[in-house]
């Protein structure tokens, strides 16, 4: 059977009954999207528009500033309301420093948000670099004292990542200078030369840890993740973008090579998380398992990494064709539509939850799909993710996303944390706006 016509077995025909059609007075009706189709892209724009606007944004800014000790307070609970001061991490400090310093570059961005982005970079640079050592600690206390010093490339990558946009938007040299530093040292202290990519875990004087010890993500230090080197590939893109610099480059194609090829399971059409240091996969139960929002977002930062390269992405559209497939296959809710959270290899998702990340993969994923095909059954599963959205994962009354819709609806899990920030759905609302801007 031709990849269309599974995909549209497994999406089926969109109609506005495969949602839940329980009235809710907070959300606006205009929202609800319709017949999945091209014609409909200006419909689609105004309400990505709006979840930005009148959703993610007000909720982010100005509440999320920490004026009196700096950077950003994320400690929000189910309603959005602040819980009081809690420890800063330097992956969410550095996503929502991201987060409105690409928001500038949109006609949705103000000054106050590249403002804001300053206040967020100034707090990275002053308590987050490691003046002895180099490199951003994993965490800090409200005030910005240390509370967890070691290195853990996962959280390195979003610095880089971070501090790259703000010196493209801001033109700030002194951002710039940093990011070229950071890459510095994770090119001569973290890369691995023999096998490729990246090791993920170090001490804060960067040397490597007891074999037997973790880092900070429940992954043994001797392991490579698809996780991490997923936003390495990110971050590289866009410090590539910053400075034209070679060996960034080389690094950028190396990272495109290992999310393509290295962390694939042929024979499964998916991607698993965990691997040794030679990138032979980690199996059994506990590593047998598919993330569908990571391989959907992985299949479209594959495509932008490309054309940030200067190379085609041509080659891999059968690749991104077989990624989108499993997670339809295995991991798409064909009732109510939008994605599950993980399952086992070649079964239905067991991790039923909806988690917003997901979601907003799933969404960019989508329309990635239709501008490499320009086939409608992506469109229809774009227009169907966006419904679940829309009706369940916003939350009209308080602002932003809901963490975790469970199976039975139940609402779960804080707005603002340690891992949650306006990063994915709020990239995901820029990049999709983007593509249809075109159309509308």
């Amino acid at each position: 059977m031709g990849i269309k016509n599974t995909i549209l077995r497994l999406i089926g025909e969109w109609s506005d009954s495969s949602s839940n059609p329980g009235k809710d007075t907070r959300r606006p009706d205009s929202l609800l999207c319709g017949v999945a189709q091209p014609s409909d892209f200006p419909k689609f724009k105004e309400t990505l528009e709006r979840i930005l606007t009148e959703n993610i944004i007000p909720f982010w800014y100005p509440q999320v500033m920490d004026m009196a000790e700096g950077g950003y307070r994320l400690n929000h609970d189910l309603r959005g309301r602040w819980k009081g001061r809690a420890n800063k991490r330097l992956v969410t400090q550095a996503r929502t420093l991201w987060f409105f310093s690409r928001l500038t570059e949109t006609e949705y961005g103000t000054a106050e948000h590249l403002e804001a982005a300053k206040h967020g970079y100034e707090f990275l640079r002053e308590k987050l670099w490691d003046e002895e050592f180099g490199g951003f600690y994993w965490e800090v206390n409200s005030r910005g004292i240390v509370t967890k010093p070691d290195k853990q490339l996962y959280g390195q990558a979003f610095a880089l990542f971070a501090l790259s946009q703000y010196a493209l938007v801001s033109g700030d040299p002194k951002a710039a200078t940093l990011a070229r530093e950071l890459f510095t040292l994770l090119e001569n202290r973290a890369r691995d030369q023999r096998y490729g990519g990246y090791r993920e875990f170090f001490q804060r004087d960067w040397k490597l840890p007891p074999e037997d010890s973790g880092g900070y993500i429940h992954a043994s230090a001797t392991v490579k993740l698809m996780n991490t080197h997923l936003h390495l590939l990110e971050a590289m893109t866009i410090y590539y973008l910053l400075t034209g610099d070679r060996v960034a480059r080389e690094r950028l194609i190396e990272l495109i090579f290992i999310q393509s090829n290295a962390v694939v399971r042929k024979t499964i059409g998916a991607c698993t998380n965990e691997y040794r240091e030679n990138w032979m996969p980690l199996n059994g139960p506990a590593n047998d398992r598919v993330s569908y929002g990571h391989d959907l977002e992985n299949l479209w930062l594959l495509s932008d990494s490309c054309n940030a390269a200067g190379v085609s992405s041509g080659p891999l559209l059968d690749l991104c064709q077989t990624l989108f497939q499993y997670s339809l296959r295995y991991g798409f809710d064909r009732e109510q539509g939008g994605f599950y959270h993980t399952g086992p290899i070649n079964a239905p998702a067991d991790g039923r939850e909806k988690i917003w990340w997901v979601q907003a993969e799933g969404l960019v994923g989508a329309l990635k799909m239709y501008e490499l095909t320009r086939d409608n059954v992506y469109i229809a599963c774009f227009s169907r993710t966006l419904d679940w959205i829309v009706r369940h994962q916003t939350d009209w009354q308080h602002g932003d996303w809901h963490a975790q819709v469970s199976e039975k609806g139940r609402i779960s899990g804080d707005k603002a944390g340690a891992w949650k920030s306006p990063y994915h759905n709020g990239r995901a609302m820029i990049e999709c706006l983007g593509w249809l801007r075109p159309f509308s």
